[in-house]
């Protein structure tokens, strides 16, 4: 009669056992699919077209130039005095996290090229402590850096009428998002720097963890 009782604390065991054993399972498989899912949240947007474009140091920049690359592009204007510093301050801190193994790159186009000359942006370009060998300033014609930033990157910028302006660098309303290009050259990640209720740290986590991921892919 009391073989029963002096089993049941090992049986308990075992089942306890299993049960932290499928729970561990569950975690794992949870973690898989997670990362599984991550990746499929990253579709594509769109193919960015050619283009050629003259960087801070005077030299031309193709899109063949980043091919086989992840980089990540914004637009700004250096006599911004609005969110392009935050812009700039916050594509510093990407150039500072990227790890000394990515071939990442950063690339800032410029919706003032009639003032943003290669002197001019390689000057601002000093400002914020930008390694120009991972992220370059790109100016052009009027034409070339719209079909590239509005035509391809979705990053929009608008002229600001001079009736219309607080002081006389309020030049534009611009777009403060951050776009991901994958090697092949689409268009992968779009991101929001500022607005209510963005937080950056979490943001910046995003962008490295998509450009890692981007990285990783074929």
């Amino acid at each position: 009669m009391n073989q029963p009782s002096k089993a049941l604390p090992w049986t308990i065991g075992l089942g306890l056992l299993l049960f932290l054993l499928c729970l561990a399972l569950a975690f794992v498989y949870a973690g898989l699919n997670s990362r599984a899912a991550h990746h499929r949240r990253m579709p594509v947007y769109a193919q960015v077209g050619d283009f050629t474009l003259t960087n801070q140091s005077c030299a031309a920049v193709s899109l063949a130039d980043l091919h086989g690359r992840v980089w990540v592009a914004d637009i700004i204007f250096t006599r911004c005095a609005g969110p392009c510093l935050t812009m700039s301050r916050q594509m510093k801190e990407l150039q500072t996290a990227f790890p000394p193994e990515s071939r990442a790159r950063l690339v800032s186009l410029t919706t003032d090229p009639d003032f943003d000359t290669p002197p001019v942006l390689l000057k601002y370009a000093e400002r914020f402590g930008a390694d120009t060998n991972r992220w370059m300033f790109l100016t052009g014609t009027r034409n070339q850096i719209g079909a590239l930033a509005a035509g391809s990157l979705k990053l929009s910028a608008v002229g600001i009428k001079p009736a219309d302006r607080v002081s006389p660098d309020d030049l534009f309303v611009h777009s403060t998002i951050f776009v991901v290009v994958d090697k092949p050259g689409r268009l992968r990640g779009v991101f929001q720097t500022a607005g209510e209720g963005v937080s950056w740290p979490i943001e910046k986590r995003k962008i490295l963890a998509a450009v890692r991921q981007l990285e990783r892919e074929e």
